[in-house]
């Protein structure tokens, strides 16, 4: 028996919910690009002008454009992404296109450990992980815990890197951080207080050792990451260090090592280390027998070098005698 007069015959789906499923034009698929197709394309076009770990920088941009853990990318690679998704990392990408660090676009940057998240800009060094090896070494020097009160000193503190992983890794320690730029020193504070560190880590203006109030016995370690790099290579530095990190802080004169010199020769003319305690100096690439040197000359003994991850000697260290 056919329909009744007047009504329309018609085909249900055969699955019911088929009816919800809005189809997609071409137009509009070609207008949406997945998480896979638009981290590929930034990757390459970051890779095309040279910029190094071209898929990690455009995984950082996308999650933090998205609000999302970069982790949750790879989980989403089918996803579509609209024209307002996109917006927003649209201009991440011209700015990365720019050389702008990744970390100053994020506003901050990890460092040592996983929650110690720094906030960095254009008024401080981005914090390395070559640094990381000078803050291992100098926590190895220092009395196993439970000990007495420790004060440890950092020079050239900057956005307050090694002062602040030292305090996180031993609450037995205080720390005088001291840095030139009171615009570095600016954001050394707020990074204390958002790490809920400003307690133990005290910021201090000065040239070197200069300003800073020496403890009874002297501070049982120095760390100090200085300008090292030779005025003369200052231009031929990545566009990410020379045309964006601040240059006083990279320049360290015709040999760059100007200041490693100072506050070598400050310290051995001084009582700011005690006896026995080390000073831990990050350097450059081929200045550790320099450096080393230049310590034994100032009487300190132990002295010693150490590699960072690509075997480069990094960090140069040596004791003031008992």
């Amino acid at each position: 028996m056919g329909p009744p007069s007047g009504q329309a015959r018609r085909r249900l789906p055969k699955n019911p919910r088929a009816c919800d499923i809005p189809r997609m034009s071409e137009a509009e698929r070609r207008a949406r690009w997945t998480v896979r197709e638009l981290l590929a394309w930034t990757s390459e076009r970051f890779a095309a002008l040279g910029i190094d770990e071209a898929r990690v920088d455009a995984e950082h941009l996308l999650a933090r454009s998205l609000g999302c853990a970069r982790i949750d990318l790879y989980v989403q690679h089918d996803r579509l992404l609209d024209e307002d998704d996109r917006a927003g990392f649209r201009e991440l990408v011209r700015r990365r296109l720019a050389r702008e660090p990744v970390a100053y676009i994020e506003g901050s940057k990890g460092f040592h450990a996983l929650d110690l998240d720094l906030v960095v800009d254009r008024r401080v060094l981005v914090p390395r992980p070559e640094t990381e090896h000078l803050v291992d070494w100098l926590l190895e020097s220092l009395r196993p815990a439970p000990a007495p009160l420790m004060h440890i000193l950092d020079v050239g503190t900057g956005s307050g890197a090694i002062a602040l992983a030292v305090a996180k890794a031993r609450y037995e320690v205080q720390v005088t951080a001291v840095d030139a730029s009171e615009e570095a020193l600016a954001v050394a504070r707020h990074n204390a207080e958002r790490l809920g560190l400003d307690d133990r880590v005290t910021c201090v203006r000065g040239d070197l050792l200069d300003g800073v109030a020496l403890p009874p016995a002297g501070f049982d370690a120095i760390a100090a990451n200085l300008p090292y790099i030779p005025s003369a290579e200052l231009d031929r530095l990545q566009p990410e260090v020379r045309d964006w990190e601040p240059r006083a802080a990279l320049d360290g004169g015709p040999d760059g090592l100007v200041y490693v010199r100072r506050l070598i020769d400050a310290v051995a003319e001084g009582e700011a280390l005690r006896p026995g305690g080390r000073l831990f100096l990050e350097i450059g690439v081929d200045q550790a027998q320099a450096v080393e040197q230049l310590l034994r000359d100032r009487a300190f003994a132990d002295v010693q070098s150490r590699l960072d991850y690509a075997r480069i000697p990094r960090v140069v260290s040596g004791a003031r005698p008992e």
